[in-house]
């Protein structure tokens, strides 16, 4: 098995954001654009990453961390240009890996399978391949010079003939170098340009110069597609949307109004399953066979059982798990509780940190009143339980199997099972009160 080496070039500092936060920490579809390039690493077979930031970036390095236990940091002091950025990670480079990836983190469409074709290009005998695409309009992209099948050159626009400026295949920016030769060609990079930078795009004609092969590998303009600003931010989390709304759609998921859905990266769909328009999924979510996400419903961090029907109008937030066949209605919250197979909650309704047992019943406007001002309590409701509309349960507090709650009631004591609580005061009534106030209104106002 070849051993593999992933650079990402993480050092830009990402100015045109507006932001504070490091541009390729900026998120689609759920995660940080550099998680995404990591994602397709990993997937790509990747033995190993290397990430190079810039000073003062080190939030960088420790996402890669969180992702990559094992990642390398390198940092690079001076921007003098990517064959720069790449030699930074010289250390990394000298390991002897097979394959050397390098690939930006603002390019989070990147796919596995096109850094697959990258390293098998490098499998084939080539010491540098360079990832194209095909662009509608190429002004501006450094334009690649094939040659009887071999790239010979990288033409940035300034430098090309006439002739040159009319060819469509553009470079990508993506790059990979076979390992055994990767220093020597690295290292062959001068600053003699206009912008006395080091470009790793002059590796091509390294290679050539050294008598080895270089060639391109040609992908969709979507795949290299990078980001600068916020504009780009939302297009190409547009993209991501279309992917995965597709791929939702393959797998057999009913979407009744497809571009209304927002899905994160790892949502996870059943058999079966309908989603009905305008529902929003959060980083986190499994929905199993058969289950219904009615519109304007929004999921994150939570689990929807099998036959389950949440919505419309419903918040699960993290630590949500619906059993099999529960219901969340409109305008029901519910956060790190567990809601037991054939549980219902369906209107206006608060579940935080709770266990509702199985065929329990939640009336409207019931609260679990989990916080105290300090901590977070737990309320411990059993199986075939009645819970009366308008109700407040005030955590840490347990209701036993099959008891009833009356409507209206707050209940701060334990409730046996089978019992029925009241928590609330006797009801007074007054007769003949109500006319004896009307009769008395004509009088008041001579």
């Amino acid at each position: 098995m070849r051993t593999c080496l992933a650079i990402i070039l993480a050092a830009g500092e990402g100015t045109r954001m507006r932001s504070r936060k490091p541009k390729v920490l900026h998120e689609l579809a759920g995660k940080p654009l550099v998680v995404h390039v990591l994602d397709a690493v990993k997937a790509a077979g990747g033995t190993a990453v290397a990430v190079v930031v810039g000073p003062d970036h080190e939030a960088v390095s420790v996402e890669a961390k969180r992702q990559v236990p094992d990642a390398q940091s390198f940092v690079q002091r001076e921007r003098r240009g990517t064959g720069h950025a790449v030699l930074a990670a010289r250390d990394a480079i000298a390991r002897g890996y097979d394959d050397i990836l390098v690939i930006f983190a603002d390019t989070p469409l990147i796919q596995a399978d096109t850094l697959a074709r990258l390293r098998a290009a490098l499998a084939d005998g080539a010491a540098v391949a360079v990832l194209g695409f095909r662009a509608k309009d190429p002004k501006g992209y450094g334009r690649l010079i094939v040659k009887g099948g071999l790239l010979t050159a990288i033409r940035e626009e300034l430098d090309a003939s006439e002739a040159e400026r009319a060819i469509d295949f553009c470079n990508g920016g993506l790059m990979a170098l076979a390992g055994n030769s990767a220093l020597a060609i690295l290292e062959r990079i001068d600053s003699n340009n206009r912008k006395n930078e080091f470009y790793l795009t002059d590796a091509v004609a390294i290679a050539g110069a050294l008598g080895l092969k270089a060639v391109a590998v040609e992908t969709q303009e979507d795949d290299v597609r990078g980001i600068n600003n916020k504009a780009q931010l939302a297009e190409t989390e547009a993209i991501l949307q279309q992917r995965l709304r597709q791929a939702a759609l393959e797998a057999g998921v009913t979407l009744v109004a497809p571009d209304t859905v927002f899905l994160s990266s790892d949502t996870t769909f059943g058999r079966d399953v309908t989603v009905e328009p305008y529902v929003i999924f959060g980083p986190g979510v499994t929905v199993e066979d058969d289950a219904v996400i009615r519109s304007f419903s929004h999921l994150a961090g939570a689990h929807v059982g099998k036959g389950s029907i949440v919505g419309p109008y419903a918040r699960l937030r993290p630590g949500a798990t619906l059993g099999e066949g529960a219901h969340i209605g409109n305008f029901v919250e519910v956060k790190e509780a567990q809601i037991g197979a054939g549980a219902k909650a369906n209107h206006l309704t608060y579940i935080g940190d709770a266990t509702i047992g199985a065929g329990s019943n939640i009336g409207a406007g019931t609260i679990t009143c989990n916080y105290d001002g300090f901590a977070k309590h737990r309320t411990e409701i059993g199986a075939n339980v009645f819970i009366g509309s308008n109700s407040a349960l005030v955590a840490p507090v347990k209701i036993g199997d099959g008891a009833y709650v009356g409507s209206g009631s707050v209940i701060t004591d334990a409730v046996p099972p089978d019992s029925l609580a009241l928590g609330r005061g006797r009801q007074a009534v007054k007769e003949g009160w109500a006319k004896r106030l009307r009769d008395s209104r004509p009088a008041k106002k001579k």
